[in-house]
């Protein structure tokens, strides 16, 4: 099966513009793992965005969540553009 690259923009609230659906969320932790600047972190059974000052807004966590579990809006003074592979 061919992969696509795929391009998505989200009018989000200004803020909090990075949020996990815990009912959504498996743990796997591939948000963190995959965040190059340290924004996920493990609380009890799910991840959450913690560190939101540092996040590049790359998408990263987003793409690569399975579960569909992260939301990803637009910061204010950010692009809100994500990449979405799949």
């Amino acid at each position: 099966m061919k992969a696509a690259l795929k391009l998505d923009y989200y009018r989000g609230q200004t803020g909090e513009f990075i949020k996990v659906r815990p009912e959504r969320c498996t743990g796997c932790g591939r948000c963190a793992l995959f965040c190059a600047r340290g924004v996920w972190v493990r609380e009890g059974e799910i991840y959450r965005p913690r560190n939101l000052a540092r996040c590049a807004e790359c998408g990263a966590c987003w793409n690569v969540c399975a579960a569909d579990a992260v939301d990803f809006g637009e910061p204010r003074g950010g692009t809100g553009v994500r990449f979405l592979y799949g």
